[in-house]
C-alpha cells in the first residue's frame, strides 16, 4: 500500500482518465479527493468514484467546483486537508475542448478552453503552494497532451493550453524543487474512451495508421504513469513532460 496514509486530489475525476486515476491511487491506499465541477447531477457521479476508491482499498471524498475560480480552488486544498490531514499528491486532470478551425473559433471558446486547462491548473498549483511548502514535500502532475507538443488542426485553443501548461509545469518544478516538490506533465495521445468509441470506423483506424503501436492507449496507461510520478520510484524526476502516445510523437 504505497500511498496508505497520503492524500491526492484529482481534478476533474468524475469520468475519463481522471476517475481512473483516482481509483488507481485508492488500490494503493490513498486518500483521494474526487474533485469536478459543480453541475447537475455530479455529486451522485461523484459519490459513485468514491464508493470505487473505497472498493479498492482506498478512503476518498469528494468536493465539487470550478477549477478557474480561486475560490473554489482554496476551498478545495482547505477540504482536503480538514478531512484528510495532508496534501501529498495533485493531479491537474480537469480539462474541456472546445475544437474548431482558427478562423471559425469564436473567442468565447478559445477563452473558455485556455480558462479551465491552463488557468485551472494555475489556480490549484497556487491555493496548495504554501501548503506544500510548509511540509517540504509533495508532489504536482499535470495533464498535457501530445497536441500541446506538436500542435494539431483545428485545437488551436487546446494545443495552446497545454503548451502553456508544460511550460508552467517546468517553471513550477524549478520554483518549488528546494522544498522538495515535484512538478511533472503527462502528455497523452490517443486514448480509447467512448468519446474515440463513438468515431467512424475508418477514422479510428487513419488515427491508428499514424501510431507506430498501431493502437489506442488505455486509460490504466495514463493512471500506471501518474502512481509512479507519485511515488518514490520517481524522486528524482521533476520538469518532465512523459508522452503517453505509442510512439506518436518521436
Amino acid at each position: 500500500m504505497e500511498y496508505e496514509n497520503k492524500t491526492v486530489i484529482v481534478t476533474g475525476s468524475a469520468r475519463g482518465i481522471g476517475r481512473e486515476i483516482a481509483i488507481k491511487f485508492g488500490g494503493l491506499g490513498a486518500n483521494v479527493v474526487v474533485f469536478d465541477i459543480d453541475i447537475e447531477g455530479q455529486a451522485e457521479t461523484a459519490q459513485t468514484v468514491c464508493d470505487e476508491i473505497k472498493a479498492a482499498g482506498g478512503g476518498a471524498k469528494y468536493y465539487l467546483g470550478d477549477v478557474s475560480k480561486p475560490d473554489d480552488t482554496d476551498g478545495l486544498i482547505k477540504f482536503a486537508k480538514d478531512e484528510f490531514g495532508s496534501v501529498d499528491v495533485i493531479v491537474n486532470n480537469a480539462g474541456i475542448t472546445r475544437d474548431n478551425l482558427i478562423m471559425r473559433m469564436s473567442e468565447a471558446d478559445w477563452d473558455a478552453v485556455l480558462t479551465v486547462n491552463l488557468k485551472g491548473a494555475f489556480n490549484v498549483i497556487k491555493s496548495a503552494a504554501r501548503t506544500l511548502m510548509k511540509q517540504r514535500a509533495g508532489v504536482i502532475i499535470n495533464m498535457a497532451s501530445v497536441s500541446g507538443v506538436m500542435g494539431n488542426a483545428g485545437q488551436a485553443n487546446y494545443a495552446a493550453s497545454k503548451a502553456g501548461l508544460i511550460g508552467l509545469t517546468k517553471s513550477v518544478a524549478k520554483e518549488l524543487a528546494s522544498r522538495n516538490i515535484r512538478c511533472n506533465a503527462i502528455a497523452p495521445g490517443f486514448i480509447q474512451t467512448p468519446m474515440t468509441d463513438k468515431l467512424p470506423e475508418n477514422i479510428q483506424q487513419s488515427y491508428k495508421d499514424a501510431i507506430p503501436l498501431k493502437r489506442f492507449g488505455q486509460v490504466e496507461d495514463i493512471a500506471n504513469l501518474a502512481v509512479f510520478l507519485a511515488g518514490d520510484g520517481a524522486k528524482y524526476i521533476t520538469g518532465q513532460v512523459i508522452n503517453v502516445d505509442g510512439g506518436l510523437v518521436m
